[in-house]
């Protein structure tokens, strides 16, 4: 079959060639991105002169029953037209004949493939905000429901302070309101129109760039028809977010699981997102947080193919970028289906306060409270530190929490210790005590959700 570009050429391209170089198996998700940029294209060849109006017209109408044909399933694809452009193109020529030539008038494949994706991972960024509102409304919620709920802190996943439960899932709140800033960063830094590039030094003919912008929703126009053809940070950037989006993911999951054990017993999953074992009759496993957790690695390594991929490539389009599609596509897909399975899955989770309260109580999570009494009472912190360690020293030995210990023995360690040391260490106290602005206390975690709530309310 003569291809689009086989003027210059004596020998068909080897069956083998053909099947290497095609990349239609995986960029036809791109139609309906290639089919706006074409009309849009089209539509100002003929504002500006370029084909006639008539031409433009027909074209365009060719264009959109082409895409109602793909959508109704009557397209097949083909191989030997090697991608997405080439295919709609060839579409287009067979339904309108000559007229379908003039289409690629002042255009590359090269400016063309990298608006359609742009245009993709453009749609993916906005997609990926909504989701994560949705997200944070989930950690509200959960939040507001265990307002109350006391539960152990922890450092080196040893048992710190104790801290209300609301305040730990407002800190992935924190994280997923970074991850919606990333990306409407992403927004005003890549919504840039690269056609109008051409093969990468622009065109001869008199196009209207900015009717195209306009047309598709651009913010602005590439200013060097080089790096319109060339860059690839607008992948990058997004797997780069991706990466970290899903690292806070796979943190919350990473706790959620450890939480879930019998050891913890802190949540339970619900059924419809755990499975059991093939052979262990007992068993519930978290897999639905097991696999965000796994999925992790495979963005990590979309984002590591992709900088792989650009790191050596010099200007300005090289083949090696059709390699770019695959990650992308990977990875915005990875973490959209994460996040849809992380909403339902800690909606329904059971929490088992009183078990997080018990495990609070112990591990001497008050002993930096006991500390800060001391202080309070005059003594130095560095002194304060020491002589509540013996006491927690003096506890293990005799197998009893700080709050357990006489008042007289409190004394024996020092006379200034009194009887309002107690309410001081109260675990629920402890919490409460902390109301410094972030701070544990119902008051400060309360703040921190309807702040939270005003910034949802202007995404």
């Amino acid at each position: 079959m003569e291809k689009l570009w086989g003027g210059r050429f004596q020998k068909n391209t080897s069956s083998l060639m053909e099947d290497f170089n095609s990349s239609i198996e995986f960029d036809s998700k791109l139609y309906e991105y290639d089919i706006l940029g074409s009309i849009a294209h089209a539509s100002m060849l003929g504002k500006v002169g370029i084909i006639s109006k008539d031409e433009a017209k027909e074209i365009v109408k060719a264009l959109k029953e082409i895409k109602l044909d793909i959508e109704s399933g009557n397209v097949e694809f083909k191989t030997e037209h090697e991608d997405i452009h080439m295919n709609i193109e060839v579409l287009l020529t067979e339904k309108i004949g000559d007229t379908g030539k003039k289409l690629h008038t002042a255009r590359s494949r090269n400016d063309q493939v990298a608006l359609d994706v742009r245009m993709y991972a453009r749609d993916q960024v906005e997609e990926i905000i909504g989701l994560l509102k949705e997200w944070l409304e989930t950690l509200i919620e959960i939040s507001e429901k265990n307002i109350d709920v006391i539960m152990p802190g922890y450092t080196h996943l040893q048992r710190a302070q104790a801290i209300l439960f609301s305040h730990n899932i407002m800190a992935y709140a924190q994280m997923a309101k970074r991850d919606i800033e990333r990306l409407k960063s992403w927004l005003s830094i890549h919504n840039v129109l690269p056609l109008g590039s051409g093969a990468l030094s622009g065109t001869t003919f008199p196009i209207d760039r900015q009717m195209i912008a306009n047309m598709l929703g651009f913010d602005q126009i590439c200013m060097n028809s080089i790096d319109g053809v060339s860059d690839r940070d607008f992948i990058i950037d997004f797997l780069g977010n991706a990466s970290v989006g899903m690292m806070h993911l796979s943190r919350m999951c990473e706790e959620l699981i450890i939480w879930s054990s019998q050891e913890f017993h802190f949540v339970e999953m619900d059924d419809q997102y755990s499975t059991g074992s093939s052979m262990m009759p007992q068993k519930k496993n978290p897999d639905a947080a097991e696999l965000v957790r796994g999925k992790t690695a495979r963005v990590y390594g979309d984002l590591i193919n992709i900088l792989t991929l650009m790191k050596g490539l010099p200007l300005a389009y090289n083949k090696d970028m059709q390699e770019d599609k695959e990650c992308l596509f990977d990875g915005a897909e990875t973490w959209i289906k994460c996040i849809k399975i992380m909403i339902p899955m800690v909606k329904t989770m059971k929490i088992c306060d009183k078990n997080m309260e018990n495990a609070a109580k112990g591990g001497f999570t008050n002993a930096t409270d006991f500390a800060d009494y001391l202080v309070k009472k005059g003594m130095a912190f560095r002194d304060a530190h020491k002589v509540t360690g013996e006491i927690v020293h003096y506890c293990i030995e005799k197998n009893i929490n700080i709050e357990d210990v006489d008042i007289d023995k409190f004394k024996e360690f020092n006379s200034i210790i009194e009887e309002d040391l107690y309410d001081f260490i109260d675990i629920k106290n402890c919490c409460e005590l902390r109301n410094s602005i972030g701070g544990t206390s119902s008051n400060q975690v309360l703040k921190s959700i309807e702040e939270m709530k005003k910034y949802i309310e202007k995404i």
